[in-house]
C-alpha cells in the first residue's frame, strides 16, 4: 500500500510524469508556483515512485479546493485516490477551511460521493 505524505514537494519532473501518464497527454509545467500558494498538497508514494497527488487550493479564507486528483494507470483500483481525497479533507479541516469544493467529471461521482462530497449547483466558463 501506498504511503500517504502531506505536503511532500515532489519536483516538477515527477509531476508531469504522474500528469501525463495518469491524463494520457504531455504535460511539462513548473509547479513551484503554484504548490508554494497551495494550502497543502498530498502525495502517495510506493517504493520512493509518486503515484498519487492531490491539491489543496485556497482563497486564503475558509474555502478550499481540490485539483488534480490523479493515480498513476497502473496504481488505480486500489483505493488511492479515495485515500488522497479524505487525507486532502482532514488536511484542509485542520488548517482551517471550512468549506472544501471540487469539480469532477460524471464517472468519477462515485469516488466523491463515497468521501462524502454531495452535488451543488455550480457555474463554469471556458476562458482558453
Amino acid at each position: 500500500m501506498p504511503e500517504i505524505r502531506i505536503d511532500p514537494l515532489p519536483s516538477s519532473a515527477e509531476l508531469n510524469a504522474l500528469f501525463s501518464a495518469a491524463w494520457g497527454s504531455p504535460h511539462n509545467r513548473d509547479f513551484t508556483p503554484i504548490l508554494s500558494r497551495s494550502l497543502a498538497h498530498i502525495g502517495a508514494y510506493q517504493d520512493e515512485r509518486l503515484v498519487g497527488f492531490v491539491n489543496i487550493a485556497w482563497d486564503g479564507g475558509i474555502h478550499a479546493f481540490i485539483l488534480d486528483t490523479s493515480v498513476h494507470p497502473v496504481m488505480r483500483r486500489q483505493g488511492i485516490a479515495t485515500r488522497l481525497v479524505r487525507e486532502a479533507t482532514r488536511v484542509a479541516r485542520e488548517r482551517g477551511a471550512s468549506w472544501l469544493h471540487v469539480d469532477f467529471e460524471s464517472h468519477l461521482t462515485g469516488l466523491y460521493r463515497g468521501c462524502g462530497f454531495r452535488p451543488t449547483e455550480a457555474g463554469l466558463i471556458k476562458l482558453v
